[in-house]
């Protein structure tokens, strides 16, 4: 395969690091926006929720086909497509996120999962998505409980 090149759009501010990891459904964010891009957030402030795509660039460890959902052994084994982990072998996140305001280039979140100095590589605003039949593991649940 052709080895594909992105330029970021932006980063990832805010005080989430590997020490403070667990507590980022509560953690305040900005997303700074490079000023080239700036106008493309004309009336984004009109969704409540936005989809980040962002690069973990802290990312070390070896890539993992299996693992244990958040390494808990108690959880069964799986593949990792198969799971949300931070452990891809592209080393790309998405997470959705509540918008809480925009100011110039500069975009205030709630719940984004990036630490800080993520690279941002694109921001797509989040619509209802109807979709009646999805089905998720029972471990899951009782993760989200």
């Amino acid at each position: 395969m052709k080895p594909i090149q992105i330029q970021p759009i932006g980063y990832v501010k805010n005080n989430l690091g590997r020490r403070r990891y667990n507590e980022w459904r509560e953690t305040d964010s900005e997303i700074i926006i490079s000023g080239q891009y700036q106008d493309a957030l004309y009336r984004l402030d009109e969704y409540s929720h936005i989809e980040v795509l962002f690069y973990l660039h802290e990312m070390n460890r070896p890539f993992m086909t299996r693992i244990h959902p958040t390494g808990n052994s108690e959880y069964p084994e799986m593949g990792a497509f198969a799971t949300r982990t931070p452990n891809r072998p592209s080393k790309i996140a998405l997470t959705t996120c509540r918008l809480v305001g925009i100011d110039g280039n500069v975009l205030r979140v709630k719940g984004l999962d990036g630490f800080d100095g993520s690279p941002v590589l694109d921001i797509k605003p989040y619509t209802k998505k109807t979709l009646s039949e999805v089905r998720t593991p029972d471990w899951l649940n009782d993760l989200n409980s």
